[in-house]
């Protein structure tokens, strides 16, 4: 019964978490407060994992709680789960698409799914915000961190690997040394 409320849930997941993994966060969040499956803290941590590994971000953090309630298949399930909206969606888009692509009315649907995709993706900014620097008190070298890094990548124009790499540098060496 597990592998069926898995695949569900990330069903629902990949069916309305437009805009990609950062969308996908909040979905996320809920999930864990509703089943007790992980909490807030996990799913700060399942970001760190899902965004230090290769792969969508929405993705990696379905495989990840599916292997921690249902084990490999379970991982394989909720993958699954979360693939299947965007599939189907894309196929029948498609196919309407082809018929109806100069139409007024589908053009003004994708206009305004934009701002839904900005909406999901910054309350998944705040929420990631407020798990990384707010989640048992006030952590000011996060914050730190976070408004540097944030600076460094609105201004210049690297990799996201070397942020990454940066954050783990600083994580590592830096923050033990400001304790």
């Amino acid at each position: 019964m597990i592998y069926l409320r898995l695949f569900w849930e990330f069903f629902k997941i990949g069916l309305f978490a437009v805009g990609g993994g950062p969308a996908t966060l909040p979905f996320i969040t809920e999930l864990g407060n509703r089943t007790g499956w992980y909490t807030e803290l996990d799913v700060a941590d399942m970001l760190a994992v899902a965004e230090s590994t290769p792969g969508p971000m929405g993705i990696n953090m379905a495989t990840y709680v599916g292997f921690r309630q249902g084990g490999v298949l379970g991982g394989v399930i909720t993958t699954l789960g979360e693939v299947t909206p965007s599939i189907i969606i894309i196929i029948a888009i498609a196919a309407i698409l082809q018929k109806f692509k100069e139409s007024k009315i589908v053009k003004d649907a994708f206009h305004t799914i934009r701002p839904a995709s900005v909406g999901l993706i910054t309350a998944a900014v705040i929420g990631i915000w407020r798990l990384a620097c707010f989640t048992g008190g006030f952590d000011w070298r996060s914050f730190t961190l976070a408004v540097l890094l944030a600076v460094a990548v609105y201004f210049t124009n690297k990799h996201p690997l070397l942020y990454i790499a940066a954050g783990a540098v600083v994580g590592a060496v830096i923050f033990p040394l400001l304790a």
